[in-house]
């Protein structure tokens, strides 16, 4: 304690300044929260990722990522806002993943000059996915009967209340793969000169270790927030860390909104499984 104090003093009265890196957690399934589950938006961390860029001495802006994907526009909004501002400031950004930093949480990692990884971490599944339900058997048996009436001949397509048309199923294949192709050229984009191995297997949705996915040239190494920044900015770096928006009740807004407390929709049951759904395709 005495021993930084002095330390401290010195650098005052030297001039020597400590380095600092700013930091913002991005945790959550992105852009698919309206109910019970924090989740990750554009609008939700946009305040933040302007805090993080704030000042323009800080030797970097480090973004931390736990998340398992979801919506591709929301992502795509959120590393581009990132992008922006870093190149406005004049500020790197680092990024690293945590458990999981796969799909659009993958995308999101891409906003960063250099990507980290626990060895650990499942990094990857650079695909496109859509899942739903049909219902149509369940109606049947409940004696219910479905009425939708509709201006536009496929205004009503893939209706979970209805057996599955192959046309419809065709063109949502086909929006898959342009949302795929996409992501891939972002890939290319962020990451020049460095992806190694086949792009089939790079870009078939499959997801891999920290440790593998730096072999893939997916991400540049392997460490955490304090260690990697302590071996670029040295043992005195200092962290300052973009703390979350709160609620009137004291809970987070780092996504699109908590529902009040007293709150509970089936819709927000809903998505409560769709978002296990996400984290458990990872093991989590």
């Amino acid at each position: 304690m005495t021993f930084n104090w002095i330390k401290k003093l010195w650098q005052r009265l030297s001039g020597t300044k400590t380095p600092v890196v700013s930091v913002l957690r991005l945790s959550g399934a992105i852009g698919m929260r309206t109910g019970l589950s924090k989740g990750l938006s554009f609008a939700g961390s946009a305040d933040q990722i302007a805090k993080l860029f704030a000042d323009k001495t800080v030797a970097a802006a480090a973004v931390i990522i736990n998340s398992p994907g979801g919506s591709p526009v929301q992502a795509a909004l959120i590393h581009d806002r990132i992008r922006a501002l870093a190149q406005e400031n004049g500020i790197k950004v680092l990024t690293f993943a945590e458990d999981v930093a796969a799909s659009g949480g993958y995308m999101l990692a891409l906003a960063g000059e250099e990507i980290y990884a626990h060895e650990n971490s499942i990094v990857g599944s650079i695909g496109v996915v859509s899942a739903g339900f049909g219902f149509q058997g369940l109606i049947e048996k409940l004696g219910v009967e479905r009425r939708v009436h509709t201006s536009g001949e496929r205004k009503a397509m893939l209706d979970p209340f209805k057996p599955e048309n192959p046309r419809d199923a065709e063109h949502l294949e086909e929006l898959q793969r342009q949302v795929h192709e996409s992501f891939k050229a972002m890939v290319r984009a962020r990451r020049p000169g460095k992806l190694k191995g086949n792009e089939a297997d790079l870009f078939s949705g499959l997801f891999w270790t920290g440790a593998k996915a730096k072999d893939f040239g997916l991400i540049d190494g392997l460490g955490d927030l304090r260690s990697v920044c302590r071996e670029k900015f040295g043992e005195d770096v200092e962290f300052r860390v973009i703390q979350p928006r709160r609620s009137w009740l004291g809970t987070e807004r780092s996504g699109v909104g908590v529902a009040p407390a007293l709150e509970f929709r089936a819709e927000s049951l809903i998505e409560a499984i769709e978002d296990r759904a996400l984290w458990a395709r990872f093991g989590l």
